[in-house]
């Protein structure tokens, strides 16, 4: 009897969730919410208007960004150096982040691959479902998450498909994107001290791995294919 209700307990809690997570997209997308994160200033009133509860606020925001896979997560983050500076934008950014990836990964683990094309193109999917059965994935989704202008958000729906553990899946994905947070904290922290000429070597820095990046990505993809074999 009991091992009958448990079932059905489980299938009650994922249709919550699932209703739930539909519901704040929608409402997302309806009021316009998502052009909230590309408004500089929106973000910084919002928060401040938190008070001592801001950090708060800014560890969310990291999150929905990550599980709003559209939603870009550079203005964010780099408000985490511009009011928090340093050592604590990094780590409220790597805990907003972490929290997100792992809500995705749970999100598709829990409703599989028809929830997630809903988020995830078919396209994108299926580019990247090599990982999935790859004997190295876990190198390669490190390597991946290393890779400036990589959709990250999207992996951490794509590999909730696969069977890599939570557990590794948040290490990998946390250490990956730990770069990434670092160099946009000090963004943050370099226009926050009119330090302008940092910031624009910063930028020019950033400019040149995103260029590397993107000419070598498919390269990169076509060897990691190559080495299931």
């Amino acid at each position: 009897m009991s091992g009958s209700k448990r079932p059905r307990n489980n299938i009650w809690l994922k249709l919550f969730v699932l209703i739930a997570f539909l519901v704040i997209v929608f409402v997302l997308y309806k009021t316009g919410a998502f052009h909230f994160f590309l408004n500089r200033n929106e973000l910084i009133s919002f928060l401040n208007s938190l008070g001592p509860l801001s950090w708060i606020g800014f560890v969310v925001l990291q999150a929905i960004q990550v599980v709003a896979a559209p939603v870009p997560g550079e203005v964010t983050g780099f408000l985490g150096g511009y009011l928090y500076g340093g050592f604590l934008g990094i780590i409220l950014s790597t805990i907003g982040l972490t929290l997100g990836s792992w809500l995705a990964f749970i999100f598709s683990k829990t409703f599989g691959r028809p929830f997630v094309g809903k988020f995830v193109q078919k396209k994108t999917i299926d580019r990247y479902d090599y990982l999935l059965k790859h004997r190295k994935a876990a190198v390669l989704v490190f390597i991946l998450f290393l890779m400036p202008g990589f959709p990250k958000d999207y992996l951490c729906y794509i590999l909730g498909l696969g069977p890599m553990a939570t557990g590794e899946f948040l290490i990998i994905s946390t250490a990956g994107r730990f770069m990434g947070t670092v160099m946009l904290t000090l963004g943050g922290i370099f226009v926050r001290n009119q330090q302008y000429y940092r910031f624009s070597m910063l930028i020019g820095v950033a400019i040149v791995i995103v260029l590397l990046s993107m000419a070598y990505r498919d390269k990169l993809e076509t060897i990691f294919r190559r080495w299931r074999r």
